[in-house]
């Protein structure tokens, strides 16, 4: 018995070894793929639809700048949950903790033109003491490589941030035959009053260039509507659906002045911006072929002819129905006539 159980050990000791590599090596497969999942998907998602959004040679574009305030019930989506909440953060707090991982970058507001170069890429630390949010520095293992920050929840100026800044290009793309609009940079405005009181003042914190921060606007749902809680649009959604609501503040011209610059008067700003919201209108506009409009006497004209058609097509068919029906009469007068043989058995 004691030879035969050393026998079973022998054959069974590299088979449990096997098994045990294979689920090894299975588990170390699958965790691979689970990280080259997650990997992916941001990456995946950075190509989100590759379709008419990226035109580099349209052939008719126009750039204006918008400020969208979150006191506008169409711009709430962004600002609102206001306080931290658990997988679910307003705009500006997924752009502090992007920018804190060091998984987006930021560009200086310089108040003229923004510029994305690295001569103005904005160093985090340093936007963070100047605005006052508290932060912990953890430094990179690598002299390489920035270091990454952590900023509590309730030390995030959210509720601060009432207003953004977008630029938005307005492309016609004649190859497809399109007509769209599509953000390019974002700036979140803080919105603090003086150190003695006084008026609120705005402080524009960044330029963010929008494709940068796509793919992670894609991660998160937003509730677009009051009456239906389902969260059915991203953030992404949001701005390429134009759901937001702002008013322009600014053309790209060759002056690079604002409207207000250019329009003092409150009176003339205003007819200033709807001019050239009635020009975008106007140019889409344009780009059609109408459809011809039809003329009306020709179209009655067409009817009553129809009607006599059809007024005189039913004359002509009254002769032939008047001749059947007398057949039918007679068929009818004669079935009379005729005797009935009687079905009763006879003895």
């Amino acid at each position: 018995m004691n030879s035969l159980r050393n026998i079973l050990l022998v054959c069974l000791v590299p088979l449990f070894a096997n098994v045990s590599a294979q689920v090894k090596r299975v588990a170390t497969q699958n965790n691979q793929a689970a990280s080259a999942s997650e990997e992916l998907t941001v990456r995946a998602q950075s190509f989100y639809s590759v379709s008419a959004l990226d035109v580099p040679n349209a052939q008719w574009s126009r750039v204006v700048y918008r400020e969208l305030s979150l006191t506008d019930g169409s711009n709430a989506s962004l600002y609102y949950p206001e306080d931290a909440v658990e997988g679910q953060p307003n705009l500006f707090r997924l752009i502090i903790n992007l920018l804190a991982d060091n998984k987006i970058k930021g560009y200086e507001y310089i108040g003229d033109r923004e510029q994305f170069s690295p001569k103005y890429e904005l160093k985090v630390k340093d936007m963070f003491d100047k605005f006052h949010i508290v932060y912990k520095e953890n430094a990179s293992r690598s002299s390489n490589a920035p270091s990454s920050f952590v900023v509590d929840e309730n030390d995030i100026p959210a509720n601060e941030v009432l207003s953004y800044y977008i630029k938005e290009r307005w492309v016609f793309d004649q190859q497809g035959s399109k007509f769209f609009s599509k953000v390019d940079a974002i700036c979140p405005i803080l919105h603090r009053n003086g150190d003695f009181g006084g008026e609120e003042v705005k402080y524009p914190m960044m330029w963010i260039k929008y494709d940068d921060i796509k793919p992670y606007l894609n991660q998160y749902h937003i509730m677009s509507d009051g009456t239906n809680n389902v969260m059915r649009y991203t953030f992404n959604d949001f701005f390429v659906l134009r759901q937001y609501k702002g008013e322009i503040y600014k053309t790209l011209n060759l002056q690079n002045k604002t409207l207000r610059q250019l329009y003092p008067d409150d009176d003339s700003l205003k007819i200033a911006r709807e001019k050239i919201e009635n020009e975008l209108k106007m140019f889409e506009k344009g780009l059609w072929v109408p459809k011809p409009a039809v003329d009306s006497t020709l179209v009655d004209s067409k009817k009553e002819k129809q009607d006599k058609s059809i007024t005189r097509s039913s004359k002509r068919s009254n002769p032939r129905d008047t001749s059947s029906q007398v057949k039918s009469s007679s068929s009818s007068s004669d079935s009379k006539s005729a005797p009935v043989r009687s079905v009763r058995r006879s003895r």
